[in-house]
């Protein structure tokens, strides 16, 4: 993100971040827990992410549409939620959202809402293009009731999200830039073994080819038994930072082996794009962890302004592609032979990074192999930023009021029952771009597709701004166990296919 340097922090404007957060203690004491409390969210969905890396995801600009989960944040009837885009979003979205949230109706929600738009698709960050614009700045400013509290809810914290929230002068809930380190590839692994978390064995800081050679050589005549490796981007996005290398039996790694051999999970990112990216950001080498039974489980954690420790939810994800590393998809909560086990684990990293001075929600990934009668489970990485996981989970709680108690390894609801579901931000056809947004919200409506209050079941759709260019979808459902989210999944799925033939 070199062409956004100009926004980068002066030790002054620090200083000033840091004062201005010790609002959130106070916020987080007082207005947050009270639904009757006069408060404001204003909501930056930006990706600031590496702009190469993040057009690679196809429909990434839709991305943005993720966090209108939060608009059910409009339940609390003196709350006002302002939420801004790189380019308009369609009504049709709009009042499908508004039209879930439970207690109020969606006239009233909506005079508390107010959307911006950049009007700019370009591939920059959507914070960059709110702070190139001063009258968008002063418009967001002058929006937040004199009476109201107010903070800045972001996918993830860069210094340009800080400059922002200097420039508005509300505080930020998110985790500071200067420790983001801990999100990348490199600082998770020092994490987990700082807080003595098994992971799979590699090495990090890695920059350039001849890193690279040296380390696979290393990883293999220390652990001959490894085939695979996998060498991640210190920033990377759903799985598309990866690549694999494949030994040849008996073969030194030499620079011409490592061009043959090495293939990126993204089609269309090339090895010398790869290896430059490596150069600028750094990287680290992993074995693949193999396993007749192999799993991909996840912890949601959050760290809240008064340093408590949640685990949100766990999840088992569901990646795919050729490299099977790409992220599809999760359901909810995690195998129950092993959910409280890594609820346990992703509890320890949690702890060892509030002391560190980590703020909000991450996720921590695993990946975890059957043997005999148990599992052993591998950290993989943190994310640390509202990632896959997290618009599901925060749109069942938001629906429903529950929460999931970890160590019991159950979603509860206030009226005791339990709650599974499935969800996916990559459901994608190319008959599905035969529809616009309103055309699917018209299927959902004659097939009955929707979240009933009353079951407490049923599916909501995200993505949807990508479903005419991109042909993809996002799909949550919702089930009274397992296999009832499965099933609404499936009918859910063959439906809008059979409107699509």
């Amino acid at each position: 993100m070199d062409q956004l340097s100009e926004f980068m922090l002066t030790d002054q404007e620090k200083n000033q971040f840091i004062k201005q957060q010790e609002q959130l203690i106070g916020q987080f004491q007082i207005q947050f827990p009270n639904s009757l409390a006069p408060k404001t969210v204003i909501i930056v969905p930006s990706l600031t992410m590496d702009t190469e890396i993040l057009s690679k995801i196809s429909g990434h600009i839709h991305y943005e549409e993720r966090l209108l989960c939060l608009l059910l944040l409009l339940r609390m009837p003196r709350t006002r939620v302002i939420y801004i885009t790189s380019t308009p979003i369609d009504d049709v979205i709009v009042d499908y959202y508004l039209h879930l949230i439970p207690g109020v109706t969606a006239m009233h929600a909506r005079q508390r809402l107010t959307l911006l738009s950049c009007y700019d698709s370009s591939n920059i960050s959507l914070t960059a293009k709110i702070l190139s614009k001063p009258r968008l700045l002063t418009q967001i400013k002058a929006l937040v009731p004199a009476d109201h509290v107010a903070h800045i809810a972001a996918f993830n914290v860069t210094p340009l999200e800080e400059k922002l929230a200097l420039a508005l002068g509300f505080p930020l809930y998110g985790c500071p830039s200067d420790l983001s380190h801990w999100g990348s590839k490199t600082g998770s692994r020092e994490i987990f073994r700082q807080a003595g978390i098994p992971m799979p064995p590699g090495f990090e800081n890695l920059y350039t080819v001849d890193d690279l050679i040296h380390a696979l050589n290393q990883l293999k005549s220390e652990h001959p038994e490894v085939r695979k490796a996998v060498l991640k981007l210190n920033e990377g996005f759903s799985g598309d930072g990866n690549a694999v290398y494949k030994y040849q039996e008996n073969k030194q790694v030499t620079s011409d082996s490592l061009l043959n051999d090495l293939k990126t999970v993204a089609e269309d990112l090339s090895i010398d794009l790869f290896l430059s990216k490596m150069a600028s950001m750094g990287g680290v080498l992993e074995a693949f962890i193999d396993g007749d039974i192999k799993t991909s489980p996840s912890v949601q954690c959050v760290i809240n302004p008064l340093k408590e420790i949640e685990i949100a939810s766990t999840h088992d994800q569901i990646l795919g592609g050729e490299s099977g590393q790409v992220y599809l998809g999760a359901r909810f909560p995690a195998d129950p032979a092993y959910r409280k086990e890594i609820g346990v684990l992703g509890y320890k990293v949690a702890a060892h990074m509030a002391t560190l001075g980590v703020l909000g929600r991450f996720g921590v990934d695993f990946v975890s192999v059957k043997k005999d009668d148990h599992w052993d489970h591998y950290a993989i990485e943190i994310n640390l930023r509202k990632g896959g996981t997290t618009h599901p989970y925060l749109m069942l709680q938001l629906l429903t009021n529950g929460h999931y108690n970890y160590t019991a390894g159950e979603y509860i609801m206030p009226n005791g029952q339990t709650r599974y579901y499935m969800a996916t931000d990559a459901l994608t056809y190319d008959n599905f771009k035969k529809l616009t947004p309103t055309d699917l919200i018209d299927v959902a409506i004659c097939n009955g597709l929707h979240f009933d209050a009353t079951t407490q079941e049923g599916v909501m759709f995200h993505l949807i701004g990508a479903i005419a260019q991109h042909g993809k979808l996002g799909i949550l459902s919702i089930g009274s166990s397992p296999d009832r989210a499965q099933e609404i999944y499936n009918r859910t799925t063959a439906l809008i296919l059979k409107e699509t033939e």
